[in-house]
Order: C-alpha cells, then sequence, then structure tokens
C-alpha cells in the first residue's frame, strides 16, 4: 500500500470516528432519520428542514462511501494473465513427456 494508500485509510479511519459519535449524539426524536418516515409532515421528508447534525451526517456518510471506494479502487489487485499460465502449464507437460512415464518402465522390468 503506498502513501495514498495510507492517506486514504487514516481519513476513512477518521470519517468512520466521527460518524459513529454524530448518530449517538442525535436523538430519537423527530429530527434524525426516524423521523423522516414518521409521517408527520406533509412535506416529502417532513416538516422542518435539517439540522446541522443530520447535514453533517449526510456529509460523513458521502465521504464514508466514497473513501470506502477510494479504498477498494488502490487496494485492487492485478488480473492473472492467463496466457502466461497456459504456457506454463504446457512447458510442465513437456519436461513430464520427456522424463518418460517412470511408473510404467518399473512395472515392465518387473
Amino acid at each position: 500500500m503506498g502513501a495514498i494508500g495510507i492517506v486514504l485509510l487514516v481519513a476513512f479511519v477518521i470519517v468512520c470516528v466521527l460518524l459513529v459519535l454524530l448518530v449517538i449524539v442525535q436523538d430519537d426524536g423527530e429530527n434524525g432519520m426516524g423521523g423522516l418516515l414518521g409521517g408527520r409532515g406533509t412535506a416529502a421528508f417532513g416538516s422542518h428542514s435539517a439540522s446541522v447534525l443530520t447535514k453533517t451526517t449526510t456529509v460523513l456518510v458521502v465521504l464514508f462511501f466514497v473513501l470506502a471506494l477510494g479504498l477498494a479502487l488502490v487496494n485492487k489487485k492485478a488480473k492473472i494473465d492467463t496466457d502466461l499460465v497456459d504456457t506454463t502449464t504446457t512447458e510442465v507437460e513437456a519436461t513430464t513427456e520427456s522424463s518418460g512415464n517412470w511408473w510404467s518402465e518399473t512395472a515392465d522390468a518387473e
């Protein structure tokens, strides 16, 4: 993991800790996510606008997903070249055939 991966990982851990703390601090009343589905207001997402805590939580959730995707892309492993694998297997088969069938030669000798 290079320097970019380490920076992304540190930022990811910080965002995770802040996100957990913000969710814990929020009250379970109508200002949180539970209030969105409560149906108290006539607007689509409730009758009152989001507070600072819910806006900050939304920003941190977006950062969480962006950093998770970034970490996945940075730590992605390269694909195995199938042509290289096929060549190696063919060389091993050729070596086995050139050395002969040792098990059948010993059976014939007896």
